[in-house]
C-alpha cells in the first residue's frame, strides 16, 4: 500500500470513529445490591405540563410551545405546535404502545417509548437479565442487561437520566435537570430534542377524547 493511501485510509478510518456515537465508561461509585434500585414512578396523579420545545436535526432548527397531559401511571398525551402557527402533531403513550401519526417532523421529535417515560420521570425499560448497581455520594447509577443495553441514574428516587447502549456505545440519552428541562439526544442521527418546562398543573381529570386520535 503507498504512502498515500495510508494516509487517506487513516484519514477515513478518523472520519468514521469521530461520528461514530461515544463509548461509555465503568461505573464508578461502589457496588450495592440490585434491591436499591429504585422505582422510578414518575409524576403522580394527573399533570398537565406547559413547555417550549426546539429541535435540532442535522441543518434544521424547529421550536414552537406543547403541552402534555399525564395521568399516572401509564398515559401521556404530548402536543406540539410549531413557532407561528405553522403546524402541530401529538403523541399518545398508554402503557407499551406508542401512536405518532403526525407529519415526519413530529415523528422525530418523539423518542422511543422507554425513553419518552423517562423523560417523564419513569423507568419502563424492556426485562433484561443482569443488573449492576453503584453509588457515588448521592447519585446512584445502574447498567442493565448484559451486555449493558441501559444505564439509569437516580439523584434519591429521582430519575435524572437514561442512556441506551448498544456496541458498548451510547446511542440515544435523556436528561432531567432541577432547572425544569428536558433533553433529548440520538447521538448516531445527531438529533437533540430539548423541552423547558414552563408550568405544571395538577388537574381532577382529562376527557377521554384526549387518548384517541
Amino acid at each position: 500500500m503507498t504512502s498515500w493511501c495510508r494516509r487517506a485510509l487513516a484519514l477515513v478510518t478518523i472520519g468514521v470513529t469521530a461520528c461514530a456515537p461515544p463509548r461509555v465508561s465503568a461505573l464508578p461509585g461502589a457496588d450495592v445490591a440490585p434491591a436499591r434500585l429504585p422505582r422510578g414512578l414518575g409524576l403522580e396523579g394527573r399533570r398537565k405540563i406547559i413547555f417550549q420545545w426546539e429541535m435540532h436535526d442535522a441543518d434544521i432548527v424547529a421550536r414552537g410551545d406543547g403541552v402534555a397531559r399525564v395521568a399516572s401511571p401509564d398515559s401521556v398525551r404530548m402536543d406540539f405546535f410549531l413557532a407561528g402557527g405553522f403546524g402541530s402533531g401529538a403523541a399518545i403513550l398508554i402503557g407499551d404502545s406508542l401512536q405518532v401519526p403526525g407529519p415526519d417532523l413530529v415523528r422525530r421529535l418523539v423518542p422511543p417509548r422507554p425513553l419518552l417515560w423517562a423523560a417523564f420521570g419513569r423507568l419502563a425499560i424492556p426485562a433484561e437479565p443482569d443488573t449492576v448497581v453503584r453509588v457515588d455520594g448521592a447519585i446512584l447509577r445502574a447498567d442493565i442487561g448484559s451486555p449493558t443495553r441501559w444505564r439509569v441514574t437516580f439523584m434519591g428516587d429521582t430519575l435524572t437520566r437514561l442512556e441506551r447502549v448498544d456496541g458498548g456505545r451510547r446511542q440515544e440519552w435523556v436528561e432531567r435537570s432541577t432547572d425544569q428541562k428536558v433533553q433529548y439526544r440520538n447521538e448516531a442521527a445527531r438529533r437533540s430534542l430539548s423541552l423547558v418546562i414552563q408550568r405544571i398543573d395538577g388537574v381532577p381529570a382529562f376527557d377521554p377524547a384526549i387518548w384517541r386520535f
